[in-house]
């Protein structure tokens, strides 16, 4: 359990494609067995401490004639951002991935007085 001390918390948020693979026969339409996708994605402003990142597929376009293999993790997480990852294996076929990101944490308080 991450416990907040700050008088301030900071949610950021955002709905990010990620790729778009059908429309240039990107590698995630056309290719098979390991295959991933990242982007580094920037807080709107600087947490105090490394926050909790949330993410969700929020919309996936993918062939119905083969199995559905997704992972989608938030790693890298510092106090400006992430690297969001998109994974699939097999003969998965992604058309297009957009994901939605929220972060927690918190965030420095101009009135909170440093005496230390």
């Amino acid at each position: 359990m991450k416990k907040l001390r700050a008088s301030i918390l900071g949610i950021d948020s955002g709905d990010e494609i990620l790729f778009e693979d059908f429309e240039d026969g990107g590698e995630m339409w056309t290719g098979r067995g390991q295959r991933e996708r990242r982007r580094r994605i920037k807080f709107s402003e600087r947490y105090l401490s490394t926050p909790t990142v949330h993410l969700s597929i929020s919309l996936w376009d993918m062939d119905a004639g083969t199995v559905l293999r997704a992972d989608v993790a938030a790693e890298t997480v510092t106090e400006k951002g992430f690297d969001m990852v998109f994974r699939t294996w097999g003969d998965t076929r992604v058309a297009r991935i957009r994901v939605a990101w929220m972060a927690v944490g918190e965030l420095e308080d101009a009135d909170t007085w440093d005496v230390g």
